[in-house]
């Protein structure tokens, strides 16, 4: 499998452009379900779950084409509703398509998802709005299995703002003739990307005046084109790079505003920024880099994808620090990898403390989840000496030409396979 070599110490410098977001990028293919018209999508990123996306698409029905950030999907004969195992299992988001295929067909048979092992991230919140909107809901052989005679438009209180829950709700009640309100939903930027998407594609879809989402189903949808947003976690991990070897680097391309309270932080850790409507330039630092403490929260509080690159600026801090993890279990995994790199860290259930110190080591590492691999590419890029980075296949999951982008900031690091 493919390393990550990083001879690390140097600081980065220079401009890298944002890519489209992943986590706005999977839905709005999956949405494409929805209509058997042609749309065509710009600024989608060359990731491994995008891949996995496509190959899922093909596979119920679509023809897919994908040639420089731009997709084509059009429709290649009856559409399946249901899913093998071998493609679901790849990644989380896989489970999407549920909503459409059940508002298309009446029908849809999914098995149980894969992904990161960073929680247990239940389905249920989908499957009781499922229910909600008429359908039931079987368990056999590890499958959902999803039945409705009809379906009908309802008022549905999510029991926490799921993202995923979010989206596949709101792609399901866009073909119910009617009023659905959604209550308690992610409000996530890339929520509003997918909603815009929707809409261009003939849905009617507001948020009134409590923030909960109001559908008006219609009896079919259309072909639309469509630009992806930004990658906000992107974004705000090569901010975190730039400023963990403090270096001077300019992402632009991006939308600052949706990471507003980065920004903030980092400000109050020591950095100074240089932020336009659609760039942050975080300057050379020479200073102490003062702990903070942050609390992972859904938007707009801390994102959670962003928990892990951040430890890692916290464990050069002077001082200690604490990330407070509320939104998923078993997200601290990146930490003892840190601890071989020199970090301090003492985690205990959903808190974790780092004690600052001045240099981090290089070591052989290994990746467990996506977010938590970057953090270690991150203080690989601190650290003196080279480190070598396994498990790439996570990281590929979120970051577009990962080592192009850092060696065009002026990072050592090289990609191989050592069995080749």
């Amino acid at each position: 499998m493919d390393r990550l070599l990083i001879r690390g110490g140097k600081k980065l410098q220079g401009t890298v452009r944002a890519s489209g977001s992943k986590n706005a990028a999977l839905p709005i293919l999956v949405a494409t379900l929805l209509t058997d018209e042609p749309c065509v999508l710009h600024r989608v990123p060359d990731l491994r779950d995008v891949r996995t996306t496509l190959k899922i698409l093909e596979y119920l029905g679509k023809k897919v084409t994908y040639e420089n950030g731009t997709v084509t999907i059009s429709a290649d004969g009856q559409l399946k509703n249901s899913l093998p195992y071998e493609l679901v299992k790849q990644m989380r988001a896989s489970f999407w398509v549920a909503g459409p295929l059940l508002a298309r067909f009446l029908e849809a048979e999914i098995p149980l998802p894969g992904g990161c092992a960073i929680g247990v991230r239940p389905v249920d919140i989908h499957l009781k709005g499922f229910e909600k909107l008429g359908a039931t809901c079987e368990m056999n052989a590890g499958n959902v299995i999803l039945r409705a005679q009809e379906l009908v438009p309802s008022k549905i209180v999510l029991r926490f703002p799921s993202v995923g829950a979010t989206q596949n709700l709101l792609m399901c009640a866009c073909l119910i003739e009617g009023e659905t309100v959604l209550e308690n939903v992610a409000k996530e930027p890339e929520i509003d990307d997918v909603i815009d998407f929707l809409n261009k594609m003939g849905a009617d879809i507001s948020t009134d005046d409590k923030g909960r989402l109001v559908i008006y189903g219609k009896k079919t949808l259309h072909g639309a084109e469509h630009e992806v947003v930004a990658d906000r976690i992107e974004s705000g991990s090569y901010m975190l790079a730039a400023a963990a070897t403090r270096g001077d680097v300019t992402v632009t391309g991006c939308v600052p505003e949706h990471n507003a309270i980065l920004l903030e932080d980092l400000q109050e850790a020591g950095f100074t920024l240089t932020v336009t409507n659609d760039s942050v330039r975080v300057h050379a630092y020479d200073g102490d880099i003062k702990p903070i403490r942050v609390r992972t929260a859904p938007y707009p509080g801390f994102a959670t994808d962003l928990q892990a690159p951040w430890m890692t600026l916290m464990c050069l801090s002077d001082g200690t620090a604490e990330v407070d993890e509320d939104i998923f279990e078993n997200r601290f995994m990146h930490a003892p990898e840190l601890v071989r790199m020199g970090a301090q860290i003492v985690t205990e259930k959903s808190v974790a403390r780092i004690t600052g110190v001045k240099e981090l080591s290089a070591a052989h590492v290994q990746a467990s989840d996506l977010r938590g691999g970057m953090a270690l590419v991150i203080a690989g890029l601190c650290a003196k000496g080279e480190t070598e980075v396994e498990r790439v296949y996570h990281i590929d999951r979120g970051y577009e030409n990962l080592e192009e982008k850092l060696t065009s900031l002026g990072a050592d690091i090289k990609r191989y396979n050592p069995e080749k």
